[in-house]
């Protein structure tokens, strides 16, 4: 049960991102294309669970896993 939670605070938080990601887009660029953009960051976290692409994934994975263990029962 706790990996299916935790999947699913992984799919909200991409959410979050793609979100804000289009909102902060839409300022410079053409709806379609801030949409697109948003969608690529937020596939980017959920899918790969490795923020903006960083080479410290690893790194990053671990920190979430343990935010998760701290906040999630």
């Amino acid at each position: 049960m706790s990996d299916r939670l935790h999947q699913i605070v992984d799919l909200l938080v991409a959410a979050v991102i793609a979100g804000t990601s289009t909102f902060i887009w839409s300022f410079v660029l053409p709806t379609g294309l801030a949409l697109t953009l948003a969608g690529m960051f937020a596939a980017m976290y959920y899918f790969s669970r490795n923020p903006w692409g960083s080479p410290r994934g690893e790194a990053y994975n671990e920190w979430i896993d343990d935010l998760y263990d701290r906040f999630l029962p």
